[in-house]
């Protein structure tokens, strides 16, 4: 019974640490990476989609990302949903591929994306915590009716906040990684 308690425990919080990492990954450091325009959704014959879905793109340049539609039909409403997106970034359609400059951060640009990343690690953190508690709760509760001892449940409520602990490490360890990039880009 504690067991899969803890499992479900685990698997819930590998996948809030595993989005909060792809996460990151959209926040822009001042570096050009096809990363940037993931969270990019594409109005495309009446359906929203992931830019990703409908054209390529690459990095060429340290600065420039170079969206190429598939179907050259497509290249204004992608330029319409970089610009919708709210990511800083101005698209220049060139023909059949579109050019995004990647401009330089300004110092209080990098100060702002360093404090939403921290926003965003809080709300991971918050959701470890929440599954830990979740978790010693069911176990409480597999106590209360005597499905496991007093020395499980406790043996369990150990092993769960070490598990928390390790979560919290992996998000911290996330978020330095992250605001290194951010700070020296």
């Amino acid at each position: 019974m504690d067991a899969q308690i803890r499992r479900d425990a685990e698997a819930r919080m590998n996948k809030s640490v595993e989005k909060f990492r792809g996460d990151l990954v959209g926040v822009r450091t001042g570096k050009a990476s096809p990363a940037i325009l993931e969270t990019v959704r594409v109005e495309y014959y009446g359906q929203t989609m992931p830019l990703a879905q409908i054209a390529s793109i690459s990095a060429p340049q340290p600065r420039l990302l170079v969206v190429q539609p598939w179907d050259k039909g497509a290249a204004e409403a992608i330029v319409k949903a970089i610009q919708a997106a709210d990511l800083g970034l101005n698209p220049a359609p060139d023909g059949d591929l579109i050019r995004v400059p990647i401009p330089a951060l300004t110092e209080e640009r990098r100060r702002e994306l360093v404090k939403q990343c921290k926003r965003m690690a809080e709300e991971v953190r918050v959701s470890i915590r929440n599954v830990r508690r979740d978790a010693n709760d069911a176990l409480a509760e597999a106590n209360k009716e005597k499905q496991i001892s007093e020395d499980d449940l406790h043996r369990a409520q150990k092993d769960i906040q070490k598990l928390t602990d390790e979560q919290m490490k992996k998000v911290d360890e996330a978020l330095a990684t992250k605001e290194k990039d951010i700070l020296e880009g």
